[in-house]
């Protein structure tokens, strides 16, 4: 994973707080999930910041994780040895902002709008996007929109997406059960596309659990490559 998308990952879903053990920089999610509550490697570390970083995590309330990019075999080592078990292999993705523009979307069929309109809230509320998580996309700073995608004349799916630098990053992508595998989600990512163009990105990136065949595969039609894994190594005390 290149800077520019590893620091787009990073900044277009940050966590509430942050604090350093070592050569780790934990993150304090609020109940927002791992992607926000988790541990990662921001340089040289000693098995002594392990035990640092969960210590942190103990003084929030919160599980201790890490969150460990698939090639970085002595974290995953160290990890391993100290009782953390794997959880949620994950990859990220990207695609030519180019890729994704050429093909004209059905009228009334997406909206890029901020803040997100009731419907969109609701929309995420019901795939698990609960209230906490919806806080992180409150927290960023940069240029960033929510995707209304719309099917029978009625909200049926929605999306976030953040700008940073070169890179849009998507993040909650959602649509109803009644309404899947219609292609919305295709639609409502070639509306990302469109909005991260008028910003100035020419990559988009997103994350995808490994276990989600259904999302995989629509990505990788559309165009998607995979970037980089990373997985989370969750430890209970």
């Amino acid at each position: 994973m290149d800077a520019a998308l590893a620091r787009a990952f990073e900044e277009t879903w940050p966590a509430a707080e942050y604090a350093d053990a070592g050569g780790f920089r934990v993150g304090q999610g609020l109940g927002a999930g791992g992607r926000v509550s988790s541990a990662c490697a921001v340089g040289a570390w000693a098995p002594k910041d392990i035990a640092a970083a969960e210590a942190i995590h103990q003084d929030w309330n919160q599980q201790p994780m890490f969150r460990v990019l698939d090639d970085d075999t002595t974290l995953i080592a160290a990890l391993t040895a100290a009782g953390y078990r794997r959880d949620t292999p994950t990859a990220i993705m990207q695609a030519p902002v180019s890729a994704l523009t050429g093909q004209p979307i059905p009228p009334l069929t997406t909206f890029a709008v901020w803040p997100p309109l009731a419907i969109q809230r609701d929309i995420w509320a019901a795939g698990g996007i609960i209230p906490a998580r919806q806080a992180v996309m409150d927290r960023v700073t940069g240029p960033k929109t929510a995707i209304l995608g719309r099917i029978d004349d009625r909200g049926a799916g929605a999306a976030f997406a953040a700008w940073c630098g070169a890179v849009t990053m998507v993040h909650a992508v959602e649509v109803l059960p009644q309404f899947r595998r219609r292609g919305l989600a295709g639609w409502m990512m070639r509306q990302v596309a469109l909005w991260a163009q008028e910003q100035g990105a020419t990559r988009i990136g997103l994350a995808v659990s490994r276990a989600n065949a259904g999302a995989r595969a629509a990505y990788d039609r559309l165009g998607f490559v995979e970037a980089a894994g990373y997985a989370y190594y969750a430890k209970n005390l």
